[in-house]
C-alpha cells in the first residue's frame, strides 16, 4: 500500500485541492484542525462510552482501552442506544462547521456550502473482523447528487494498528461500482476497480477528504482501544440533494427535536431550512409520496421526512 498524497494546511490552495480530488479522488490535510477543536467531543465521547460499560473501568476514559465483553456494532441494540447518545451531542455536530474545515470545503465546492446536518461517527473496537467497514463508496448511502464529498475525522492520533481508512486512488473516475446486499452494503473483496491502495496514519487535526465515488474502506483496528471518527459530507447546496440527508426516515423515533434539546445554543440547528435547497425529490413530491407510495411502510417513510424537512 501507498504513502497517503498529503498536504500541510498553510499550504493549502483552492487549485491544489480540486486537482487533487479530480486526479486521486482524495487528498488528505496535516493539521487543517486545532487540537482543541476535538477536546470537547473527544471527552464526551469517552464518557459515554465508559457509562456504557465500552471502556475498562480501571483506566482514563480518554485512553479509549476497549472492553471487549462489550463489543458491539451497528445494528446491534446495544450499540444503537450509545451511538444515539453521541449523535445527540452537540459537540459531535459542531465539527463540521468548524471555520478552518468550512474555509477547505468551500475550496471544493464554491461558495455555496451546503454542510450535511447528519454526520456520522465510527464507534470501532479492536480486534472484531465484523465490525471492520469494507470497501464502499458513499455516493451508495447519500444518492442526490455525486459531486458530494466527505471529510474523514479521527477524534484522536490514529495510527495503522488502529484501522485509520484506505483509499483506491482513481477509483472515483470508475462511476458507480456495484456493491452487495448485505445490511451495510460494501464491494465485494477483489471486486473494486481503481488504481493502488494509499493509507497511513491519520491524527488529530488531519481530515481526509474524498468524493462521493472514491472507494474507501478501514484498515483493521488491531490494538487495544476503540478507534473514534467522524464522517461530515459536504456539497454545493444548489446541486440536488436527497432529502433523506436532512431527516430521520426510519422508526427509531428519532428527531431533531430530540437531537437539539440539550444544545446550549440555537446556531446550528435547522440551518438548512434557510438554505435555497434543490431537494430531489421535492417537498411538494414527498408530500404526495406519503399518500400514494406502493406500501403502508413507504408511505410513512415519506411522511416521517416531509414532517422534518
Amino acid at each position: 500500500m501507498k504513502p497517503f498524497r498529503e498536504i500541510r494546511a498553510c499550504d493549502l490552495t483552492s487549485s491544489a485541492l480540486k486537482e487533487e480530488i479530480d486526479a486521486r479522488g482524495y487528498l488528505l490535510i496535516r493539521g487543517l484542525l486545532p487540537h482543541d477543536a476535538l477536546g470537547s467531543v473527544l471527552s464526551e465521547t469517552t464518557q459515554i462510552l465508559s457509562n456504557a460499560g465500552w471502556l475498562l473501568p480501571e483506566h482514563d476514559p480518554l485512553e479509549r482501552i476497549a472492553n471487549m465483553s462489550a463489543a458491539c456494532g451497528d445494528p446491534d441494540p446495544s450499540f444503537k442506544r450509545t451511538y444515539q447518545e453521541i449523535f445527540n451531542l452537540e459537540s459531535f455536530h459542531s465539527i463540521a462547521h468548524h471555520p478552518a474545515l468550512k474555509q477547505a470545503m468551500s475550496m471544493l465546492v464554491g461558495e455555496q456550502l451546503l454542510v450535511h446536518p447528519k454526520p456520522i461517527g465510527r464507534l470501532i473496537f479492536p480486534n472484531c473482523e465484523r465490525l471492520v467497514v469494507h470497501a464502499h463508496q458513499d455516493y451508495r448511502f447519500m444518492d442526490g447528487d455525486v459531486e458530494c464529498f466527505t471529510a474523514w475525522i479521527p477524534f484522536h492520533d490514529c495510527p495503522i494498528n488502529q484501522g485509520p481508512l484506505k483509499i483506491l486512488e482513481g477509483s472515483h473516475r470508475f462511476g458507480f461500482q456495484a456493491h452487495d446486499q448485505a445490511y451495510i452494503p460494501a464491494i465485494p473483496d477483489g471486486a473494486a476497480q481503481g488504481e493502488e491502495w494509499a493509507g497511513g496514519e491519520i491524527n488529530a487535526g488531519d481530515v481526509l477528504i474524498f468524493h462521493s465515488l472514491t472507494v474507501h474502506a478501514a484498515s483493521p483496528n488491531l490494538s487495544n482501544q476503540l478507534r473514534l471518527s467522524l464522517d461530515c459530507r459536504f456539497q454545493n447546496y444548489e446541486r440536488v440533494l436527497n432529502p433523506a440527508n436532512l431527516a430521520f426516515g426510519g422508526e427509531s423515533g428519532k428527531s431533531w427535536e430530540t437531537t437539539y434539546s440539550q444544545w446550549h445554543s440555537d446556531d446550528l440547528k435547522y440551518y438548512w431550512k434557510q438554505m435555497p435547497l434543490a431537494l430531489k425529490p421535492s417537498k411538494a413530491e414527498i408530500e404526495e409520496l406519503a399518500k400514494t407510495a406502493e406500501s403502508p411502510s413507504k408511505r410513512a417513510r415519506y411522511a416521517r421526512i416531509f414532517s422534518q424537512i
